[in-house]
């Protein structure tokens, strides 16, 4: 039998693998270097992750492919449990908005008012002959789609006359469609709704518009959304204040790459000189102002703390500090600013989840009391109890449970049921260290159980990253920032975010002079007031 032999291990130099990736970019250039560097980090990742005590094989396939939902029956699935019998299960009723979407699903379509062409109100009926017909005041609906290319363009061709004496040349007026300049307010707002909203990269637009006979390089399209940013840049601004004053503010990040300073970093190493910072980052913060949801991005080096201490700077002097929910790392913390720091719960639970194919009778424990308060919390929002009420039931219901749930966790260890060095000890410890900021939702009205707002709004980002694979500048950065933080600042207020865009810039003038009237909740009343300035 032919005996398998294994490969030598590589062990490279971190200085090595910089250099090899510094010769992919000369050979074929930024965005092939940029595939090269992910595929290199992925290998370091890798290799870490197996270095790595008790590393399990859930956890490589999650940073493999990524993770998957992570529900008490997906994580644990009841036929692991012996004693426990699988309950019959009655079929869940269906969920709204799982069918066909009614006329009233779309608000941004083009409405078209038809009338009977013969028939009146009071006229006889045509097919009896005996009645008369009334307006039933529930007219017929029906939808129709017709397709177009993202940008469209119109070529309009002018007959030209010229004067056989003098020479003058005579062309017609352009139609008032036809407007007064190239690129009209909408295509900004779709550029940057399909680039920073949707993740379409500038390329892969170029490309389709090309196909669709209406080129619009990639280039152009930048000049076309930076212009753009600049007029609405008040407004991003505007909402950072109105964020600073939240009540609840939640801050996370995620690794991000900006050519522009991979490339600093890069000069000072070749110096010999320590960089200060080697990450970059994209924070995104959810704060929740007097009923308004506010989302901000900032992209560059600095770290989720560092940015909402930025913001928080612009916060009332004589205001109660916020609740400041994030995740249980110190660089979330703004600084020497005072905030009610509250960790997430779903963070500690997924301490659990990653351990629960080596630990499943003790993970499955957690994961069902954890299940408990949820439910709890998912009641609540149904039933719109006002922070007050939902304390009052966190205290009766949840407390309880929660500080079962505490006992039994430090009775794991202390009883030495559990090695505080396994992966489930170190479950443990992460979350019995941080219980107090886990569990503020027991003590303070509105406080949230978890980070899920902002990590889903950091998904935008993230998808960003996978298509565009990095911004050039900082500038690139920063124009990115202003769109993603105006876009997801209007959907979380149910505005149709093109029109929102094409508004604040068609009244950019108006926007620089009072921008707290053009934010999302407000835009639409300053609009339909004439300017009396």
């Amino acid at each position: 039998m032919k005996t398998l032999e294994l490969p030598e291990e590589i062990r490279l130099p971190k200085e090595e693998i910089d250099a090899f990736v510094d010769r992919v970019e000369g050979a074929l250039g930024p965005g092939d270097r940029a595939i090269a560097q992910a595929h290199v980090d992925a290998v370091r990742d890798l290799r870490e992750a197996l270095e790595h005590k008790g590393v399990s094989i859930d956890r490589l396939r999650q940073m493999l492919f990524g993770s998957s939902t992570e529900t008490l029956d997906r994580v644990l699935p009841e036929a692991q449990d012996p004693e426990k019998k699988p309950p019959e299960r009655k079929p869940k009723p269906k969920r709204k908005g799982h069918g066909r979407n009614g006329a009233a699903s779309y608000p941004g379509a083009k409405h078209v008012h038809l009338s009977h062409p013969t028939l009146r109100p009071g006229d006889p009926c045509p097919s009896c002959k005996h009645g008369k017909v009334y307006d039933t005041r529930r007219p017929g609906k029906d939808v129709r789609f017709r397709a177009q290319p993202p940008v469209e363009a119109t070529v309009f061709t002018s007959q030209t006359l010229r004067c056989s004496c003098c020479g003058e040349v005579f062309r017609p007026e352009l139609p008032k469609e036809a407007g007064t300049k190239k690129f009209d307010e909408t295509v900004p707002s779709i550029i940057s709704l399909l680039k920073y909203g949707s993740g379409m990269p500038f390329f892969r637009l170029a490309t389709l518009q090309k196909a669709l006979g209406a080129p619009l390089p990639a280039g152009t399209q930048w000049e076309i959304v930076a212009e753009a940013a600049e007029k609405c840049k008040a407004v991003r601004d505007e909402l950072i204040r109105r964020a600073a004053q939240g009540e609840i503010v939640h801050n996370d990040d995620t690794t991000m790459r900006i050519l522009e300073l991979e490339k600093m970093i890069r000069e000072a190493r070749e110096r010999k000189e320590a960089p200060e910072r080697t990450g970059v980052y994209t924070t995104g913060i959810v704060s929740k102002a007097q009923g308004h949801e506010i989302v901000l991005f900032f992209t560059g080096l600095r770290h989720a703390g560092e940015n909402l201490e930025d913001v928080l700077k612009h916060r009332e002097p004589n205001r109660e500090p916020p609740i400041q929910m994030s995740d249980g790392l110190s660089r979330n913390l703004p600084g020497d600013l005072k905030t009610v720091v509250a960790n997430c719960l779903t963070h500690g639970r997924r301490h659990f989840v990653e351990v629960a194919g080596s630990f499943p009778q003790e993970v499955r424990h957690v994961l069902t009391e954890l299940a408990k308060v949820y439910r709890l919390d998912a009641r609540v929002k149904r039933w719109k109890l006002s922070d007050q009420n939902r304390l009052r039931a966190h205290q009766k219901y949840s407390k309880p449970v929660m500080d079962e749930l505490k006992e039994w966790l430090e009775a794991r260890i202390s009883e030495k049921h559990v090695e505080r060095n396994s992966t489930l000890g170190d479950a443990i410890v992460y979350v019995t260290k941080r219980w107090e900021a886990m569990t503020v939702f027991l003590r303070e009205p509105g406080a949230p159980l978890d980070n899920t707002i902002v990590e889903r709004a950091l998904k935008m980002a993230i998808l960003n990253r996978k298509n565009a694979y990095y911004y050039r500048t900082q500038r690139g950065a920063e124009v990115g920032d202003i769109f993603m933080t105006l876009i997801h600042s209007a959907r979380a207020r149910g505005v149709n975010p093109f029109e929102y865009l094409t508004a604040l810039q068609r009244n950019h003038e108006r926007v620089r002079k009072d921008p707290g009237a053009w934010l999302p909740w407000s835009y639409q009343e300053r609009l339909a007031r004439p300017d009396t300035s």
